[in-house]
């Protein structure tokens, strides 16, 4: 379950302006207290004499060896970063809504990725070569290469594509261990901002154990997302994203993915995926095109000192408070209990009662955060882990063992996938004005907008396009940027409701036609429905 206050969304722009301060007294004491300037109109120089030269420029210091090490770690890692170009073939056609349409020319898209091996496997992010019909590879000496998708994970967000070139042009970057992360330590982002090839930027680490929701993915009401991602202020901007972010040693530490920022710039907030992770998931890609996430089959949320109370616990309590189960699931199988009551904590209601996760293999466990990282982090499919459990007041021993993530995405649109219903196979949400503005489309544009496209969905073989950027609105993560369905067959499409009604009718194998509005422009796409898997 993700956090409500997950991410805020804003921009400040910081003006400076003239002003009387004071300065700090390590900066003060640098001065001699007796020291008298000249007046404005005096020479610089006395007018007979030999001039003093200027101090030389400083060759040697506390900055140069910082210095040194950018400039080494740029020429190491520069060539073993990549921008990648993506093509989406558009279609025009005639809308009910709107009029003619024409063909309308195929749209662009730009990103980065990084060499893994030499066999010519390149890592980016999902999001960027999503729906692409062509990719094209440009390395950092202007080397083109054509790409072909390898593997791909939408749940944390990474893709593996091919190119095939030769071995001395594919120098493997080298991982870091992100566990080892610490806030404050130096961070170096490398990758194509804008298009600006091979730009290095750099700042610190911001934060740890960030969340970022895996495009509006949600399995019978429990929702998920990539965990103990890093939040950096190195300048990351659109063109960034499948880039890496390094540490002092020009090791990689995550992935560059995403951004806070209203405005489509760098607000100074940047996230990157762990490169535990990235290990983790990429040889599973290369090897067999995806991977199988372990799943617990659980929704909770982090309990609190104030939640607590309500329970009959200390004030200290941590851990994750379960709130539901999902039938026959791996936390059902292993017979872990959800919440059986409704209490209002702090002017909300809570669901308690439920089992508390204190801990997980012995590793303690204070919110449900660390158990999402845990389980991602360190198991995987068909391994059993020994939770202890707060149940009543005593602790409780279970072994569960882990699944694989269901790979359905369950919303609305998708709701009806009993036997014999039509399916599309996106996650979507009701378009509304305030979604309508952050995406610069008239406010009282109707429609159902497209949070995220299922992998092998009929959506996704029709080329749907999901969201790309991840704003707060009302305090609710929410992604945009995908397309905004407007009609299907004929008929309006205001609401999720009309979209489900409409899919409702349809049978497996029919092939129906939608009107979008995709990057402000309006397009005709048929798509072939089918029988959910």
């Amino acid at each position: 379950m993700l956090p409500k206050k997950w991410l805020m969304t804003g921009l400040i722009v910081a003006s400076l302006g003239a002003g009387a301060c004071a300065l700090p007294a390590s900066v003060s004491q640098m001065f001699p207290s007796g020291l008298t300037l000249p007046p404005p109109s005096a020479p610089l120089f006395p007018a007979t004499g030999t001039p003093e030269p200027p101090p030389a420029p400083i060759a040697s210091g506390g900055l140069a060896p910082f210095q040194d090490s950018l400039e080494q770690i740029y020429a190491q890692v520069s060539p073993s970063v990549v921008a990648i170009r993506v093509l989406q073939a558009a279609s025009g056609g005639i809308s009910p809504f709107f009029g003619s349409t024409p063909q309308i020319p195929s749209e662009e898209g730009l990103g980065s990725g990084f060499v893994w091996d030499q066999q010519g496997d390149l890592v980016t992010n999902n999001h960027v070569i999503e729906g692409a019909t062509r990719i094209t590879v440009i390395f950092a000496d202007g080397t083109t290469a054509s790409a072909k998708v390898v593997g791909t994970d939408p749940d944390s967000d990474l893709a593996v594509v091919r190119v095939d070139v030769a071995p001395e042009m594919l120098p493997p970057v080298s991982m870091a261990d992100s566990s080892k992360v610490v806030v404050g330590q130096v961070t170096i982002a490398i990758g194509n901002p804008f298009g600006e090839q091979n730009t290095m930027t750099l700042g610190i680490v911001s934060a740890l154990g960030r969340e970022l929701p895996v495009s509006g993915r949600e399995v019978q009401g429990a929702s998920y997302a990539i965990p103990d991602v890093i939040q950096t202020d190195a300048p990351i901007n659109p063109g960034n994203s499948g880039g890496v972010l390094l540490d002092d040693q020009g090791r990689v530490i995550g992935v560059t993915s995403a951004i806070v920022s209203p405005a489509g710039s760098s607000a100074g907030i940047g996230f990157a995926i762990p490169s535990d992770i990235v290990s983790k998931v990429v040889p599973s890609l290369i090897q067999t095109g995806h991977f199988q996430h372990p799943y617990l089959g659980l929704s909770g949320i982090d309990m609190t000192a104030a939640i607590a109370p309500a329970m009959g616990l200390t004030p200290d309590t941590r851990g994750a408070l379960v709130e539901s189960v999902t039938p026959n699931g791996p936390a059902s199988k292993a017979g872990l209990e959800g919440s059986g009551q409704q209490v209002t904590v702090e002017g909300q209601s809570v669901a308690v009662g439920g089992d508390v996760v204190l801990a997980v293999d012995g590793k303690a466990i204070r919110s449900m955060a660390d158990l999402i990282a845990y389980i991602a982090e360190n198991t995987e499919v068909g391994q059993t882990v020994s939770l202890t459990v707060l149940r009543s007041g005593k602790q409780v021993q279970l072994q569960l063992i882990l699944e694989a993530r269901p790979s359905a995405s369950q919303t609305a649109s998708v709701a009806s996938a009993a036997a014999g219903a039509a399916w599309l196979g996106i996650a979507d949400e009701t378009l509304n004005p305030d979604l309508a503005q952050a995406m610069n489309l008239p406010a009282d544009l109707q429609g159902v907008l497209i949070l995220q496209v299922e992998s092998g969905s009929p959506a996704e073989k029709a080329r749907l396009r999901g969201g790309n950027q991840t704003i707060t609105i009302g305090g609710v993560p929410t992604l945009i940027g995908g397309d905004v369905i407007v009609g299907m067959d004929g008929q309006a499409i205001a609401t999720s409701e009309d979209l489900q009604a409409q899919l409702s009718q349809e049978a497996p194998g029919q092939t129906v036609q939608f009107i979008l509005i995709r990057a402000g422009r309006q397009r005709s796409v048929e798509v072939t429905l089918a029988a959910h898997p």
